[in-house]
């Protein structure tokens, strides 16, 4: 039986940054955690893991350990046009949301996934 287990984030504003992540995600903010210096979202299904957003007071310094990689392309087999226009969409959506596109990645003459960061300059990746 896998363990329940909540990805923990440090975060300057955690409301903004929690809003932003369960637009990006289709996660929900968490019943009954409602924090000053602290937010939480969770899958609305029950699904995935918790994420967690506590303010602290230092910010950020150096590139990410670990990061989200949004697949929104779905499983093997892909058809590439297809998979292509889906990433380019949701990074486009997620860009308006308050995101910045660093680069795309190509494998070939395929693209593979789009490294982007987040409102507080964390790197996710759009695949």
């Amino acid at each position: 039986m896998a363990t329940h287990w909540t990805l923990g984030c440090d975060a300057a504003d955690p409301q903004r940054l929690a809003a932003f992540w369960a637009d990006a995600l289709g996660y929900v903010a968490e019943a009954g955690y409602d924090e000053p210096d602290g937010a939480s979202i969770v899958d609305p299904e029950g699904r995935g893991p918790a994420i967690g957003f506590l303010r602290v007071p230092e910010g950020k310094t150096a590139k990410n350990r670990m990061h989200i990689d949004i697949r929104v392309a779905g499983e093997p087999p892909w058809d590439p046009a297809e998979r292509g226009r889906l990433i380019r969409a949701k990074a486009a959506d997620l860009a308006g949301r308050g995101a910045t596109v660093v680069r795309e990645q190509r494998y070939g003459d395929e693209l593979d996934h789009i490294t982007m960061l987040d409102p507080e300059g964390n790197e996710f990746c759009v695949a």
